[in-house]
């Protein structure tokens, strides 16, 4: 089969279950989460967010995979390539498992799909397991700034696993003063094509937040956003990430996080 994959949850989903050789054209976001293509044959084209007609067209697949998020522009331009298309669109961690054995079954490889599902039950398990018992910790985790944004209910489901509370809607807009009403004791953030970029000094320096129990005792974290944002089997990347910030004397410390007193300041 020939596939185009418009998003990287795609893609790093295919390459784990060993089909990428399956992709014939994929993003440059793709990219960045799956090192591979920049060794394969594999076209870049644009994503679900700014899809064009032709590109797809020009890959010649059989099939066309998107995934969130998207826009009603790029959709029709999707559809306009007159090609068979699956459109995910995962709220939850049950959803992405539904998804990860959808695209097994669709490029033969159920059992490997099966197989990474477990594989993220069980870390999950284990974790609701090693934190049981433990305070439960307000925590806010933020997708985006302006306007702020709450990260997805999958984020809120690894908090929650972790032992932790969720203040804010999941994936729903807020506002700087409705979180520091929560008072959140930890805040998260994984602005989506930042990496770990984002300047949590900035954030911690919004007038709202002034008293807020995180920002007081310091407790501000940038996640790099493929871990928070990418539904597939790398939210356990993020799931490492929140655990650790909430219990550094549990768990050992992961990559892909970064604290606001690090060294490595941005902003």
């Amino acid at each position: 089969m020939r596939i185009v994959s418009l998003q990287p949850s795609i893609t790093v989903t295919l390459a784990e279950l060993g089909a990428l050789d399956q992709v014939v054209a994929c993003t440059r976001y793709c990219r960045e989460v799956c090192p591979e293509i920049a060794q394969g044959r594999q076209v870049i084209i644009r994503d679900t967010w700014t899809a064009k007609a032709e590109e797809i067209m020009a890959a010649s697949p059989d099939l066309v995979i998107a995934s969130v998020p998207y826009r009603m522009e790029s959709l029709a331009e999707i559809l306009k390539a007159g090609v068979r298309v699956l459109a995910l669109a995962p709220k939850s961690l049950a959803e992405v498992y539904g998804d990860i054995r959808t695209l097994a079954s669709l490029v033969g490889r159920s059992d490997a799909g099966e197989k990474l599902v477990r594989g993220m039950q069980d870390e999950l398990a284990q974790t609701r397991e090693a934190t049981c018992g433990r305070r439960a910790q307000r925590v806010f985790c933020e997708e985006w700034s302006k306007p702020i944004i709450a990260s997805q209910r999958w984020v809120a489901e690894m908090v929650q696993a972790a032992g932790g509370i969720v203040v804010g809607e999941p994936g729903q807009q807020t506002t700087a003063r409705t979180v520091a009403a929560m008072d959140p004791e930890l805040i998260l953030t994984a602005w989506p094509g930042t990496g770990e970029n984002v300047p949590l000094r900035k954030l911690a320096a919004r007038e709202e937040w002034t008293e807020v129990t995180a920002i007081r005792e310091r407790r501000i974290y940038c996640v790099d956003d493929a871990l928070f944002n990418t539904p597939a089997h790398t939210l356990l990347g993020g799931l490492r990430a929140i655990r650790w910030a909430m219990h550094p004397d549990l768990f050992p410390r992961p990559s892909g996080i970064r604290w606001i007193d690090d060294e490595r300041q941005i902003g």
